[in-house]
């Protein structure tokens, strides 16, 4: 994996030290292939972009099942410096420049199959931008981007991922429930003001 010590150290300094997650679960067969796509990427960066007014950027893809949104994200290229990575990402995924803020959670997770074990990493960042627009660049992969909450997140978005009994769906409640934590989130206020 490029996302060495190396690479996540200088991270941790300049966007202070992420909570650690550990998580392990069995995923289907279907789920397995898709997080095992690319033998060359075993991460990803999941970004929760806020704008003035404390709105959460969430996305849509075409495969999600209806009712399912969740915050941007993807990977960085090996070479990519990662800032530049983020950048792109939500460039593609959102149509917006951003800018990172906080590293908020960084996580371990092992997803077992009958076809083997896939180990995976996902560094999340909350990021700002005062941008209003959301205007996705791969419409082929994002089929809608806009403007939620947290609350949000953590309310009907939250019950809808788990309904779906998906393992890689309870991966994501585990880390917008611990990035929500870290980001001090109370029904209510706005994410990181504490107001």
């Amino acid at each position: 994996m490029h996302l060495t010590e190396a690479v996540l150290a200088p991270l941790r300094e300049r966007y202070g030290e992420p909570q650690p997650l550990r998580w392990e679960g069995e995923v289907s067969a279907g789920e397995f292939a898709l997080a095992g796509s690319s033998a060359e990427r075993r991460h990803d960066v999941t970004f929760f972009v806020f704008d003035p007014a404390g709105r959460l950027a969430l996305i849509q893809k075409s495969s999600y099942p209806e009712g399912v949104w969740r915050p941007p994200g993807g990977g960085v290229r090996p070479g990519e410096r990662f800032e530049s990575g983020v950048e792109r990402e939500a460039k593609e995924e959102l149509g917006i420049e951003i800018e990172l803020e906080r590293f908020l959670v960084s996580s371990e997770a092992t997803f077992r199959s009958a076809e083997g074990v896939i180990d995976w990493r996902t560094h999340v960042f909350s990021a700002r931008t005062g941008e209003q627009q959301l205007r996705p660049i791969d419409t082929h992969e994002i089929s809608a981007a806009r403007w939620g909450t947290s609350v949000e997140l953590a309310g009907p978005i939250r019950a809808r991922l788990l309904e779906t009994g998906r393992a890689l769906w309870r991966y994501r409640v585990a880390l917008h429930d611990e990035a929500l934590a870290a980001l001090g989130h109370a029904p209510g206020t706005v994410p990181g003001t504490g107001r």
